[in-house]
C-alpha cells in the first residue's frame, strides 16, 4: 500500500505532462478552486480536494475515448493512493464509469465539474466577461437554455445537487464563489 500523498505541485506537474491545451488547464484550475471552497465548507482536507480537482481530467486530452479509465494506469504509474484514484473515476459516474460517488469529496467533484464549464461560459457572455460580478440567477437562466453551452450535461449537474442534498441555485452560488479566487488564472477576471 502506497503511503505517498501527492502535493498540489505534484498534481500540477502531472496535469501539465498530459495536458497542453489552455482550456483544459483553465478548467482544471477552476475545478481545483471550487473543490478547495467546498472542502472548507465541509471542514475537510483542502489540499487533498484541490489535488483531486486539479487532476480530475488527467486523461481527457490525450485519451478522450478512455476518459476515467486511462487515468487509473497513469496514476498507478506515479504511485497515487487508491482513494484519490477512486475519487477521480467517480466523476464519470453514469457517463463513462459505474463508480458511484459516495464521499462528500466524490459527490462534490461530480456535481461541480460540468457546472464550472457552464458558469465560465455564462461569465464570458457578460459585458464584463468576469466571474467576479456574475450572480446565480443569470447562470440559472443559461442553465435552462439548452442551446447555451450545449455540451454541458444539465442532468449530471442536477444529479450532483441531489447527491449533495443542495438546491441547484445554492450549488451555482457556491461554484461561483469557489471560482472567484482563481478568476485571473482561469481567464475570468474580466474588465471590471
Amino acid at each position: 500500500m502506497s503511503t505517498y500523498i501527492p502535493t498540489r505541485d505534484d498534481a500540477f506537474k502531472l496535469l501539465k505532462k498530459y495536458n497542453k491545451k489552455d482550456g483544459l488547464i483553465r478548467h482544471a484550475l477552476a475545478v481545483e478552486s471550487v473543490m478547495r471552497h467546498f472542502a472548507q465548507r465541509f471542514n475537510e482536507d483542502e489540499e487533498k480536494w484541490r489535488v483531486i480537482g486539479l487532476v480530475h481530467d488527467l486523461d481527457y486530452e490525450q485519451f478522450p475515448e478512455e476518459h476515467c479509465h486511462k487515468c487509473v494506469e497513469l496514476f498507478k504509474e506515479h504511485n497515487w493512493p487508491e482513494d484519490y484514484i477512486r475519487a477521480v473515476i467517480s466523476h464519470g459516474f453514469g457517463i463513462c464509469t459505474d463508480v458511484k460517488p459516495e464521499t462528500n469529496l466524490e459527490k462534490t467533484l461530480y456535481a461541480i465539474d460540468e457546472l464550472t464549464g457552464l458558469v465560465a461560459s455564462a461569465a464570458l457572455v457578460r459585458p464584463s466577461k468576469s466571474i467576479l460580478d456574475i450572480k446565480a440567477k443569470s447562470v440559472k437562466k443559461k442553465f435552462k437554455d439548452k442551446r447555451f453551452a450545449a455540451g454541458v450535461d444539465r442532468e449530471v449537474i442536477k444529479k450532483g445537487a441531489e447527491f449533495l442534498n443542495i438546491e441547484l441555485s445554492e450549488l451555482i452560488t457556491q461554484v461561483i464563489l469557489g471560482m472567484r479566487p482563481a478568476a485571473e488564472k482561469i481567464g475570468l477576471k474580466g474588465n471590471l
